[in-house]
Parts: C-alpha cells; sequence; structure tokens
C-alpha cells in the first residue's frame, strides 16, 4: 500500500495536482470526501464543518495546546471535536489498505507510522493570486490585495493547525519527501513527473 498526502499553499494549485496523480496512478483520491464524511456523522452542515477546521477558531487554542494537559473546554470546541473526528476518518482511510492520495488535513502528520509519500506543494505570490483569480466564483471580485491577504490568512491558520498537532514548522523541507513550485508548471505535466517518482520511491 501507498499513500501520497498533498500538503498546499492555497492558490498552488496542490489541490488538482494531487487529483491528477491519483488519476495517472488509479489510487483513490480523498479531498473534500473527507469533510462529507465527518459532515454526515455530526449532522451538521458541510459549510460548517469546513469554516470551522479551517478559519479563525483556531486563535481561541493556545500554542502550547499539544504540550500540555489538556481541559475539557477545550475539547468541548468545536473546531477540536471536528480536528479529532477528522483523525478518526483519515486513520480510517489508511486502515482501509488501498493506494490513495489525501489532499490537506495534516495526513502527512496523522499517518506517520504508514510512512506516507509527502509532498508540499508551494507556488510564487503572483501565480497563486492568478490561480485565484481563474478558479474565482461567479460574483466574486476579488482585487489583487485582497486575495493575497486571504492567501496569507488561511496559510497562517494552515501553519497553525499543524503546530498544533505535531512539533514542526509547517512547509518546512525536513517534513517532505518533495516540495513541488507550480510556478510555470503545466499541472499535467507535472503531475506525470511527480507520479513517476512516487512510483520510483522505495525500490
Amino acid at each position: 500500500m501507498k499513500i501520497i498526502t498533498i500538503s498546499r499553499e492555497f492558490g498552488s494549485g496542490g489541490r488538482e495536482l494531487g487529483k491528477k496523480i491519483a488519476e495517472i496512478l488509479g489510487y483513490d483520491y480523498y479531498d473534500r470526501q473527507i469533510i462529507s464524511t465527518i459532515a454526515e456523522r455530526h449532522d451538521v452542515d458541510e459549510n460548517y464543518v469546513e469554516y470551522a477546521l479551517n478559519n479563525h477558531t483556531w486563535q481561541t487554542i493556545p500554542l502550547t495546546f499539544h504540550h500540555s494537559f489538556v481541559s475539557p473546554a477545550i475539547f468541548s470546541m468545536p473546531h477540536v471535536k471536528f480536528l479529532n473526528e477528522q483523525k478518526h476518518v483519515i486513520e480510517e482511510i489508511a486502515k482501509a489498505g488501498k493506494n490513495c492520495v489525501i489532499v490537506g488535513r495534516n495526513a502527512d502528520v496523522l499517518l506517520e507510522e504508514y510512512n506516507p509519500f509527502n509532498i508540499f506543494v508551494c507556488a510564487d505570490m503572483s501565480a497563486k493570486i492568478k490561480r485565484c483569480q481563474e478558479r474565482a466564483e461567479e460574483g466574486e471580485n476579488l482585487n489583487e490585495k485582497q486575495i493575497k491577504k486571504n492567501i496569507l490568512r488561511i496559510d497562517k491558520n494552515r501553519a497553525r493547525t499543524r503546530f498544533f498537532l505535531a512539533d514542526g514548522e509547517w512547509g518546512h523541507r525536513k517534513s517532505y519527501h518533495l516540495i513541488v513550485n507550480t510556478t510555470d508548471w503545466d499541472i499535467d505535466k507535472l503531475a506525470q513527473a511527480v507520479a513517476k517518482m512516487v512510483e520510483l520511491h522505495g525500490e
């Protein structure tokens, strides 16, 4: 069994890259399905789960959380409850024993014992802004300054969540087998190259 985890900067194309790698290798692909499963188990809206896990609610948790004893009050917070459920869902995916690609959700940390192939996807800020503009929903008219602000906010939350779960800096080269900069790359061609590296890894 091979597990590929994709951590990524917002707007870098990591989700698209992960999906294409899964298609090339014939692996199962997990992304939004994780959120859907959590929402179903807790009988809440998917958007609520995603917001609780991805946004400002993390600012209420001290950075020393994972180094100390935890009070029941912290575990009762919706975002902590969903984070715990997310851990269970990801572990269930791994225990199924199938080759898969998991995008985001700190799967690289949660599945460390399974020795996954961990990829971090990044890009230049200009490329990330352009990608966000190209994929903006209808009626979304943010300027470049606003998009950049959102990118920095989301990535800050991702880094904070990573620190919450484990020691180590989010995006640091020591945490990944491969760091991919998608700037100026065609995602289809890049996915083929990365898929080949995954196949060769461990041989």
